[in-house]
């Protein structure tokens, strides 16, 4: 080994050299009937006078304490259940087998062979009739997991982190079991999963900086994706009705607490809708969520109480100005006059050289509006100058019919009616193209073949992105992005 082995680490090898020696063969032949937790809920409600001896439970798992004696030992093991106390007696596994299990060390991995019972303290345990090692801990496990030193260490041993810590581990369930929630919902709305291409020659269907790669066979540039949106698009061209997607996305961009540049979104279409039906959409699928995963609609986050019952506001990004910002109505959001009449009174230092009200609408509302979201909010009635794949609003052509849903300050949905119009579509591609000459790397490419797609007809459609890691977050009360996801992009250790 390359590193110095401390005391414990050099006790724990010497006994595995004494095991290799007397032919320990790190045994494969496991055949586990039962879990902790089983045989806790069979002692725990168990009939008066019921025999419990009669069943013979073989369960498996890690050694998380230890209390070693003369002739009967007491330790706790966890599975992927929980944990659960054994009681191993010496004239029950044999004098050999405790003999051996008296050098087992916390974090070995053991099989045992029992039935259950209640201690006298009244603690469901495993009485043990055979006990063996399975595998060998050579590291020993951590005892302490706090402060900011140790969270980076958590990160990058997420292994650990999950052993010591069971509220981590329940999180991490909790987010498979939201995923399969998700798929369920939609699946049941007709809607068909597909997948699709990670790897591309164009970057686009978001404002995003995308990662760049090489293809060595062909010799060319690609680009990891940004979003699945064009292609899931073409497929409603195509004759899928509803159609989505779970899977990764990669942008290149800034790493903070709300944010990864790896990250797991779905995104999904339906033909014949409106962002209207989007937004009844979310916020079933959310409450749903509460309701079938967390088990309730109230969840608090960083000491605030968020509910999630059903109503959510939807609202203007214009009225969501007035509303949050306080800002009265002297000063008419419906001109770029109002908006940069507003955004002064907001202490807004650049609002001149914003010459597009768009824009300009858009930047005070998110520099000092969406921070003040709490409770579930749907923010509708985007700008058009930076929404390029949203249909135009029918009563004002700087508008588009698309909203993004909020919950305490953080984005968790984008929808919109999409963009039907080929010709429409293709000036939008060439302004983001004017906007990527003038600087902006997040601006989006043209795709030719997406605008060929939209000339064979893309029937009336609206579309959605939920982020999942965000998502995940909001519902289990995780401050931090990097919490949710098993293993977050680290900088490479010196």
């Amino acid at each position: 080994m390359s590193e110095e082995l401390n005391e414990q680490q050099q006790v724990r090898r010497e006994k595995l050299s004494k095991l290799r020696q007397a032919g320990y063969p790190y045994p494969n032949n496991v055949s586990v009937n039962a879990t902790a937790d089983k045989v806790v809920n069979r002692v725990k409600y168990a009939d008066p006078g019921t025999d419990l001896t009669k069943d013979i439970y073989v369960i498996a798992g890690r050694i998380m304490a230890l209390r070693v004696m003369g002739k009967a030992s007491f330790c706790h093991i966890q599975d992927r259940s929980g944990k659960i106390q054994l009681y191993i007696r010496k004239d029950d596994v044999g004098e050999v087998s405790y003999a051996a299990f008296k050098t087992f060390d916390l974090g070995d991995i053991i099989e045992v062979s029992g039935y259950g019972f209640l201690t006298q303290t009244g603690e469901p345990s495993l009485h043990a009739k055979r006990v063996r090692l399975l595998t060998k801990c050579l590291n020993p496990l951590p005892e302490k997991w706090h402060g900011l030193a140790d969270k980076e260490i958590r990160y990058r041993q997420r292994y650990l982190d999950l052993l010591v810590n069971p509220e981590v581990r329940e999180v991490f369930i909790k987010r498979g079991k939201i995923i399969h929630a998700i798929r369920n919902f939609f699946n049941e709305r007709g809607y068909l999963e597909v997948e699709t291409p990670i790897l591309s020659s164009i970057a686009s269907g978001a404002a995003a900086r995308p990662f760049v790669t090489h293809h060595n066979a062909l010799d060319m540039e690609l680009h990891m994706r940004i979003a699945p949106e064009l292609n899931l698009k073409r497929l409603v061209v195509g004759g899928i009705d509803r159609v989505y997607e779970i899977g990764h996305m990669f942008r290149n961009e800034g790493v903070s607490t709300t944010h990864n540049p790896e990250f797991t979104m779905i995104e999904f279409y339906e033909a014949y809708a409106t962002y209207e039906t989007m937004m009844d959409l979310t916020e079933e699928l959310i409450v749903r969520l509460c309701d079938g995963v967390i088990g309730s609609r109230k969840i608090e986050f960083d000491g605030t109480m968020i509910d999630y019952s059903p109503g959510w506001p939807r609202i203007t990004m214009a009225e969501a100005i007035h509303k949050f910002n306080g800002i009265g109505r002297e000063c008419d959001l419906q001109t770029i006059e109002g908006v940069r009449a507003a955004a002064k009174k907001l202490g807004m230092e650049d609002a001149e050289e914003i010459t597009d009200y768009g824009k300009l609408l858009f930047e005070v509302f998110d520099r000092y509006t969406q921070c003040k979201i709490v409770n579930p909010t749907f923010i509708i009635r985007h700008p058009l100058s930076i929404s390029p794949l949203s249909r135009p609003a029918d009563d004002d052509p700087r508008l588009v019919d698309r909203f993004e849903l909020f919950v305490l300050g953080m984005e968790m949905a984008n929808a919109f009616s999409e963009l039907n119009d080929p010709d429409d579509q293709r000036e939008r591609f060439l302004a983001q193209i004017e906007l990527r000459k003038a600087g902006d790397l997040e601006a989006m490419a043209m795709d030719e073949d997406y605008v060929t797609a939209l000339q064979y007809g893309l029937p009336p459609t609206a579309g959605e992105g939920i982020g999942i890691d965000r998502l995940v977050m909001l519902l289990t009360g995780q401050v931090s992005i990097r919490d949710v996801i098993l293993f977050p992009l680290m900088r490479p250790e010196q």
